[in-house]
This record gives structure tokens, C-alpha cells and sequence, in this order.
């Protein structure tokens, strides 16, 4: 510890730590990219290590001090792990409790027995695109897949016109929207203007969600007919958690296992708490995000109301007013006591913890990146080049995806290498930069990817019923959602 504190201050600040050519840190990037990538699907290492010693390569083929280049790695770690993985933390706990307390299936339930069968594939979006809002992508595939077999038994409508706009609904938010891990990150490693980004989020993931869900779900139903009738079978004693990639963000198959023992459990006791409260729960830290972003803009600075709202409105205090308003409007009025209440809550951290060490070490990687110049070199090449910023961030996002698996390795990655650019963006388009960065980082996921697993066994699909299904809408929900920020980049 005294060591690494001495050897962070060694360097002047502000001043790189390599003095190695620009054709020397741009080898020493790509090579550590390939490291990475190599040990995460070559090697089957753990995407935490494989950052670390991606980081090392850096160090090594830059002449970064090995010192020096470890003080910045910790630092680059405990700062993105104080912003980034408190909100996973909190986010984990909220979900949980949403699903534990019966409050997720009342939201369900009350949508489902008020909407027709021509609807239905609209309302789960719907569904998704609520209960998305504070829980993890594999956290909500967990709790939605049994309710869309249901509801494809009551309506006899196929798992695909009611399944691809539910998955397509967690999978946006996921993405494009914070509070989630991917688009947090981001904004904190581009230091991007977190009102705008949410608000640009919302005005792009809803298109996109209309054509990557319902609309692309009539056409993916003509190429993968499945049906409920055929799957309860398999879904009937079956082990819910993906039988195989080792990608993705880690922990997938933990977060199954959790989620569905949660939705195994004897709920006899508990008696559902009121859909609004439910509703409320989901929602209330993106309102009291979006009060902030409204304020930020509408305001004085230094007034009372706006220092009000910027503090209930910073996303850590959101989600910790949000998983308290949950204990006792969930908790409670669910019938749960106090010790049920705090398990709910810490059953929810276990599944998260493997995210919360890989968006650190994408951190520390990223500080080594910035601090050795490579970040420097990247944006000084960019600058020269007649490739538009927004473009250059999907574009990377996107190979690290393919290469890796997981959506959250392709977004900090991404976020070190591109993160000069970011000075000589507008504020409006370094929120887009992030966005375009999470589109990207949602393009075509494979074999390598946890998720992909997930949804093929709860579906029980072959591997290329799953190629033709879920691999084909995340690569709309990506070239969508790129082009609506190259759209949106005209008019902000």
C-alpha cells in the first residue's frame, strides 16, 4: 500500500509514462488487445485476469515502468470500483428484492390479463423494458423466460413473438441506458455529462427496442417456429443455467442459479405487494436521474433546488434512495420480516461480484492505456483520420464483442482506447460516444458469449435456431442503435 501510494506520485503529472514512438504504443495496444482477447477465448481465463495481464503486456511492449504501470493500474481499479461497482451493488439488491418479494410477477401478471393476444408481443417489451430497468441482463432473462412459457400456453402465441421483444427489451436497457454496468462505465471513463447520456439513451433505445422487438419478432417467427407446447417439457426439471460459454461477463451462471431458485421458492406466505408500488420501485431511480438531468439544464447552478436534485439524482444515491423506498414498499407490504428482507438483499451480491472485478480491471486497464500515451497516439490518429468519432467507437466496440463474448469487456476496452477522442467532442456528442460505444458493444453474440447459452437453454434451442434468433437481433438492436446516434449527432 505504501509502496503504490510512493510510486503514484514518481511521475509529474499530466506527463506520460512512456517516452517509446507513437508506432511502439500503438503495437504495444494492439498487442494488448490480442492478449486479452486470446486469454479470454483461447485461454478460458477469467476476463478479471486476463485484463490484468493484457495490462501487463502493455506495460512491457510500451517501456512503462513495471512500478509505475501497476500504480496506475490500482489506481485506475479502485476508482472505477468506488463509482462503477457501487452501482452494480445496488443495482443486484434491487432486482433481487423485485423478484423475491412477488413483485416482479405482479407487475407481469397485471399487464398480461389486460392486453389481447395482437398486443401481447408490445406489452412484453413493455414487461421487459420495466422490470430491465434496474436488474441485470441475466438476472431478467431468469425471471422473464418461465412468465413468457406461460404466457405462451395461455395464447398459444409462439416463443418467438412474445420472447424476442422481452429479450430485445433487457437487452437495450442493458446496453444503452445507466443505471446499467456498460453505459456507467462508460460515462465514467469518458467523463460524459450523465443527464444527457441517460436522456439521448431513452430517445434511442425506444425506437430501437420497437424495431428489434415486435417488428423484427414477425419476421424471426417465420424463421425459428417455436412453440411452448414443445418446450415445457424441457423446461420442466431442467437446469436452468447455460450449459456451456465460458465467456461473456462471468458469473451468468451463478445469477441463473440464484435467480432461479428465487422464482423455485414458496411464496404461500407472502402475499404480492400493490402493482404501483412495484412500478414505482423499478422506475424511481431513472426519475429521480432524469429530475437531475432537467434540473442541470433548467437551473441555476448553486441554487437549492439544483443542489438538491444533483445530489438525489447522482446515480449512487438514486439506486440506494431506490433500494430503500423497495425494503419497505416491497418488503414489507409483501409480508417478508426484516431477515428475509436483508437476505433477499445479500443474495443478491454473490451473482454480480465477477461483473463488478472486470469493470474494475477495465478500469485499471484504461488508466494505463491514458497514462502511457497510447490513448494519446489513438486520438491523435483519429483526428487525421476522416472516420467520424462515433463511428470509430462502434467500430472498435464491436471486434472487441466478437472477439471476447461479453458485453461488458467490449465497453471499458473500448472506452480506454477511444477515451482521447473524447476531448474534442462537444458534450452532447461524448454522450453519444458512449452510446455508440454500448451499441456496439451488443453486436452478434456468439458461441463465446454466457448469454447466448442462457437463452438457448431456456428456450431450448439448437445452436443455430439461436444464431437465426437471438444472435440476429442483437446485431439489429446494434446497427439501430448506431444509427440512430449517427441521426441524433446532426441535430444535438
Amino acid at each position: 500500500m505504501f509502496s503504490v501510494s510512493v510510486l503514484a506520485t514518481s511521475q509529474p503529472l499530466g506527463q506520460p509514462l512512456s517516452h517509446a514512438g507513437h508506432a511502439q504504443l500503438l503495437l504495444a495496444a494492439v498487442l494488448a488487445i490480442a492478449a486479452v482477447v486470446l486469454l479470454i477465448v483461447w485461454g478460458k481465463l477469467h476476463p478479471f485476469l486476463a485484463l490484468m495481464l493484457g495490462t501487463a503486456v502493455l506495460a512491457a511492449v510500451a517501456q512503462v515502468a513495471p512500478l509505475d504501470a501497476l500504480a496506475a493500474f490500482v489506481d485506475g481499479l479502485g476508482t472505477t470500483f468506488g463509482t462503477v461497482g457501487l452501482l452494480i451493488a445496488l443495482g443486484a439488491m434491487l432486482g433481487k428484492l423485485l423478484a423475491d418479494s412477488g413483485g416482479a410477477n405482479e407487475l407481469v401478471d397485471r399487464i398480461v390479463d389486460r392486453v389481447g393476444p395482437e398486443r401481447m408481443p408490445w406489452a412484453m417489451a413493455l414487461i421487459a423494458g420495466l422490470i430491465g430497468l434496474p436488474m441485470f441482463f441475466e438476472i431478467g432473462v431468469v425471471i422473464l423466460v418461465p412468465i413468457i412459457i406461460l404466457v405462451g400456453l395461455r395464447t398459444r402465441i409462439s416463443l418467438m413473438r412474445i420472447g424476442i421483444p422481452a429479450l430485445a427489451g433487457l437487452s437495450v436497457l442493458h446496453g444503452l441506458v445507466p443505471p446499467h454496468p456498460g453505459p456507467v462505465t462508460a460515462i465514467d471513463l469518458l467523463h460524459a455529462d450523465l443527464g444527457r447520456t441517460l436522456i439521448f439513451g431513452i430517445i434511442i433505445a425506444i425506437p430501437t427496442l420497437v424495431v428489434a422487438g415486435p417488428l423484427l419478432a414477425q419476421v424471426l417467427d417465420r424463421q425459428v417456429p417455436v412453440h411452448a407446447e414443445a418446450r415445457t417439457a424441457a423446461m420442466a426439471g431442467a437446469n436452468l443455467g447455460p450449459t456451456g460459454g465460458a465467456g461473456g461477463t462471468g458469473g451468468a451462471g451463478e445469477a441463473a442459479e440464484e435467480s432461479s431458485d428465487a422464482a423455485d421458492r414458496d411464496h404461500t406466505s407472502l402475499r404480492r405487494p400493490p402493482f404501483a408500488a412495484a412500478v414505482l420501485t423499478m422506475v424511481l431511480p431513472v426519475l429521480l436521474m432524469l429530475l437531475k438531468a432537467v434540473s442541470d439544464l433548467t437551473t441555476d447552478e448553486g441554487s437549492r433546488v439544483r443542489d438538491v436534485l444533483d445530489f438525489v439524482g447522482d446515480p449512487s444515491m438514486a439506486l440506494l434512495i431506490g433500494v430503500l423506498v423497495a425494503m419497505f414498499a416491497l418488503g414489507a407490504r409483501s409480508g417478508m420480516s426484516r431477515e428475509e428482507v436483508q437476505d433477499s438483499l445479500g443474495s443478491g451480491l454473490p451473482g454480480v461480484a465477477s461483473i463488478m472485478l472486470i469493470v474494475a480491471a477495465g478500469g485499471g486497464f484504461k488508466t494505463v492505456l491514458s497514462d502511457s500515451g497510447v490513448a494519446n497516439v489513438i486520438a491523435d490518429a483519429a483526428r487525421h483520420s476522416s472516420l467520424s468519432p462515433l463511428l470509430l467507437g462502434w467500430l472498435v466496440a464491436v471486434g472487441v464483442r466478437l472477439a471476447t463474448g461479453s458485453a461488458t469487456v467490449a465497453t471499458v476496452t473500448t472506452a480506454g482506447i477511444v477515451g482521447g477522442l473524447a476531448g474534442d467532442l462537444s458534450t452532447s456528442h461524448v454522450s453519444l460516444l458512449v452510446l455508440a460505444i454500448g451499441a456496439g458493444s451488443l453486436f452478434f453474440s456468439h458461441v463465446n458469449d454466457a448469454g447466448f447459452w442462457l437463452v438457448k437453454e431456456y428456450f431450448g434451442l439448437t445452436v443455430v435456431q439461436t444464431l437465426k434468433s437471438w444472435s440476429v437481433m442483437e446485431t439489429v438492436i446494434s446497427v439501430v442503435g448506431l444509427l440512430l446516434v449517427l441521426l441524433l449527432s446532426l441535430v444535438v
